[in-house]
């Protein structure tokens, strides 16, 4: 007999149309591994009913005799089905409030969580995720955003050429819109009352660098941190290009002690040695995009209460903040809540602390988009599930009855096992405390 895997239908937003399988590997899971795939029906998703027929899929609401069920986004908690094992994205693991409720659900029923967030290797690199697309589509978002922020101050510019990712055909669309408002930026150059146009990137990863992506599609001239302030302030710039600059770890923080020197390992191990030093920067900057991976102990990049002094002497030159890592009240304090693909940003108001949808009004205009790589649903997906598919079989097939130190599936995967037959495994039983 098969093994069997479910597909869960998305139903967290309704933007929300990735898969963590594609038809052609539920095709390869079938043909070369002997794992038949079950699929909820979805009217929203990338991929049509029908193209999981013709990869010999079987597409039908009820999955639950389905011992693994792979999805994407959080599950409801009336979903979950006892003793099965169950493989996404829960947003567990720094204790999210509103996850554990979920959470205490799959413990109560015995059943078990493997969370793709903790796929890694031997030292601890992410293997599963959508950070690329993430930083696509993000930094797309930030640049028609800025475009409509400067409309509305009367600042004619050519980023209100753009639209949001989702409104194009595929990633080579999105790039060719980019490359177009490139071209007029070499041709006429910005706006004198923006130039020069400095654009900061804090990180380097996954999602760093599907912001490069983008913003490589138009004239960059790259500049160190220390450049900043001596670009912003000089005459000598070029008003054909933008200025890009990133962020590392060394440029954000600086020791607390007069005699301590920066020393990354000691920084990821002893935060609280560390203050934030990027505000330094942000007068110098028209945009600021967020990649970084965050918890509370470590410094924040931007606070609420340094944008009330920065807003307090008139307009800056910040415009947005792309957030596109995302974290409520993160390392961008005023990460307030989040929003939506057809509703991006909103407006911070650094006085009262309230919000208002739109780019209109005073303070930064903050796009937190939580769930960007829908909106480029089918590359996100293809390249999710091509390096999922190498592990599924094993997950699929493994003997989930033994003690969990006999559970024989890859260690890439066993280290993302959060919960096992209804009780947290030994490296998350930390969150304990939030449940």
């Amino acid at each position: 007999m098969n093994a069997c895997i479910g597909v869960r239908r998305e139903d967290k937003s309704r933007w929300e149309r990735r898969v963590p399988v594609t038809p052609a590997d539920a095709r390869m899971l079938k043909e070369e591994h002997g794992i038949d795939v079950w699929v909820q029906p979805s009217p929203i998703r990338v991929f049509l009913e029908e193209e999981f027929e013709e990869a010999g899929a079987r597409v039908q609401e009820d999955i639950s005799s389905c011992p693994v069920v792979f999805a994407v986004k959080e599950i409801p908690e009336d979903f979950f089905e006892p003793g099965r094992v169950y493989v996404f994205f829960s947003h567990t693991i720094k204790g999210q409030p509103d996850n554990m409720p979920m959470l205490q659900r799959i413990l109560d029923l015995g059943c078990t969580l493997i969370d793709y967030e903790k796929v890694t290797d031997e030292n601890g690199r992410r293997l599963i995720f959508f950070g690329r697309h993430a930083g696509l589509a993000g930094m797309v978002e930030t640049l028609w955003a800025l475009g409509r922020r400067l409309e509305w101050e009367g600042i004619p510019n050519p980023f209100t050429q753009l639209r949001h990712t989702y409104e194009y055909e595929d990633l080579d669309h999105v790039k060719e819109a980019v490359s177009k408002v490139g071209d007029r930026i070499k041709a006429e150059g910005l706006p004198e009352s923006v130039t020069p146009l400095i654009c900061g990137i804090a990180g380097y990863g996954n999602v760093g660098r599907g912001t490069w992506e983008i913003l490589d599609c138009l004239p960059i001239e790259e500049i160190e941190p220390q450049q900043v302030a001596s670009v912003a302030e000089g005459s000598d710039y070029n008003a054909n290009a933008i200025y890009k600059v990133v962020f590392k770890e060394e440029d954000t923080v600086e020791p607390i002690s007069p005699d301590g020197h920066f020393e990354l390992q000691d920084f990821y191990d002893h935060p609280e040695k560390y203050r934030g030093t990027f505000e330094s920067y942000v007068p110098y900057l028209t945009v600021v995009v967020n990649c970084i991976y965050w918890e509370a102990k470590y410094p924040r990049l931007i606070t609420k209460k340094y944008l009330q002094e920065l807003y307090g002497g008139g307009q800056p030159r910040l415009r947005v903040i792309g957030d596109i890592s995302c974290d409520f009240e993160g390392a961008i304090e005023c990460t307030v809540r989040y929003t939506e693909a057809g509703n991006p940003v909103f407006v911070y108001d650094p006085f009262t602390g309230e919000t208002t949808d739109g780019f209109k009004g005073k303070g930064p205009v903050i796009m937190a988009v939580d769930i960007l790589p829908s909106e480029l649903p089918r590359e996100a997906s293809v390249d999710f599930s091509g390096v999922l598919q190498e592990f599924v079989p094993a997950i699929a097939k493994a003997d989930y009855s033994v003690p969990f130190e006999q559970l024989d599936l890859p260690p890439e995967i066993k280290r993302a096992v959060i919960a096992y037959r209804g009780e947290l495994t030994p490296d998350y039983r930390y969150i304990e405390e939030f449940l």
